[in-house]
């Protein structure tokens, strides 16, 4: 009877001792919230669902790997930014902070992400990973240290899609820029880069970007005239109306495209007539990007404009918390920069779970991603770009810049 008794006392030690340990394992899974703030209405309203699940695809794999913070789920929780209404977007970004996320992926236009930057986010300490804002004014954001982007400036895309015109044998240009702090900062790279080549630039005409009739913007940029009409703007609104106006009047038949009006939605509405046309934006034809559109097309989401970086900025922003060991809004903003720049083992798209394995050992890791990422001191891409052209009514990639 006594060892029996020795025996069942053991067994129900063992059993409470199991039960502890469950118990413990228990709390650490915890529902995290990240905020996904894109202009899912407006002028790129065709580009942010891809973007979006881009995200989501990091946001899931980090969950469905089991090393996120010994188990945590990560929710996504969407907002709309609008692209273009301040106002809007900042009580968006409020909404999300008041549901509890930690961190934001986004936004996506130039000027609500600045805004959402200094009137939300940063008073309340919360990082921002934006995967699309340009514009170079960002760069000398007072942010604290709480603002990045894996897009690079257009200080550099400016130069870029210069170089590209010039190779394109183009010798006179036109330029149309909406009148948005993201279409500002651009067509003044833009227009200096092609002079500095040698470019004449025949007028630089601003556009709003929610006219019913841009007729006036085509004549002026029609009587100034050049090889080409440069279309710095979104695809969604005033951009394509204006490309519909110039060819409708015989204007012009090749048009420079900024990487807002890079899209699918262009090619579907305008098809051939756009097969003299180019541009350029931000994106890698490397490694990182090629295992990234194959992961991404295995897993549903199309690896279309903006949607690698939408994967990294999620993605650096799960593997911050993992080297912070928390959910900690400061202690995610402090580890960002070491995850994306190394040193460490390179990790790639579609490895995130071997990246929160070897941060929950201690180890270092230097995140490539999708758009081999690696950030400035201020914590924005470097920058790759893609030459984009068009064949057959069908946007194609050239060459990597």
């Amino acid at each position: 009877m006594k060892n029996q008794r020795v025996l069942i006392i053991g067994a129900l030690v063992v059993l409470a001792v199991a039960a502890f340990f469950f118990s413990q394992k228990q709390t650490k899974v915890s529902d995290i919230k990240v905020g996904i703030i894109l202009g899912f209405t407006g002028p790129i309203e065709s580009l942010t669902p891809d973007m979006a699940s881009g995200a989501e695809l990091a946001f899931k794999e980090a969950t469905d790997s089991g090393e996120l913070l010994g188990g945590a789920n990560i929710i996504p929780v969407r907002a709309d930014s609008t692209c273009v209404d301040s106002a809007a977007a900042s009580t968006a970004a409020e909404d999300l902070i008041a549901q509890g996320i930690v961190a934001i992926m986004g936004a996506d236009c130039s000027g609500v992400t600045g805004a959402i930057a200094s009137n939300v986010a940063v008073p309340n300490g919360v990082v921002m990973v934006s995967p699309s804002a340009t514009s170079p004014a960002l760069t000398d954001l007072d942010d604290n240290g709480l603002f990045f982007r894996t897009a690079p400036s257009d200080a550099r895309g400016g130069e870029v899609l210069a170089d590209i015109t010039k190779d394109n044998g183009v010798s006179s240009v036109a330029i149309t820029y909406v009148n948005t702090d993201y279409g500002v900062g651009l067509a003044d790279v833009y227009k200096a880069a092609l002079e500095a080549h040698g470019i004449t630039v025949t007028t630089t005409t601003a556009h709003e970007g929610d006219k019913a009739d841009y007729s006036a913007e085509v004549g002026v940029l029609s009587s100034a005239g050049g090889d080409a009409l440069a279309v710095l703007g979104y695809l969604d609104q005033g951009g394509n109306q204006i490309i519909q106006g110039s060819l409708d009047s015989g204007a012009f038949d090749t048009f420079v495209l900024s990487d807002g009006m890079i899209g699918d939605s262009l090619t579907d509405t305008f098809g051939s007539d756009l097969d003299k046309s180019f541009g350029s934006m931000p994106g890698s034809l490397g490694e990182g990007a090629q295992m990234f559109a194959k992961y991404a097309e295995e897993n549903g989401v199309n690896p279309s404009v903006y949607v690698g970086e939408s994967y990294d900025a999620a993605a650096l922003i799960v593997l911050a918390m993992q080297a912070g060991e928390s959910t900690d809004k400061s202690s995610i903003a402090s580890n960002i920069m070491d995850v994306a720049n190394g040193p460490g083992e390179k990790i790639m798209a579609g490895e995130l779970s071997k990246g929160l394995k070897l941060l929950a050992d201690g180890k270092s890791i230097d995140y490539q991603g999708a758009t081999d990422v690696s950030f400035t001191d201020v914590g924005e891409a470097f920058g790759l770009f893609i030459e984009k052209g068009i064949e057959n009514g069908k946007f194609v990639n050239v060459s990597q810049r």
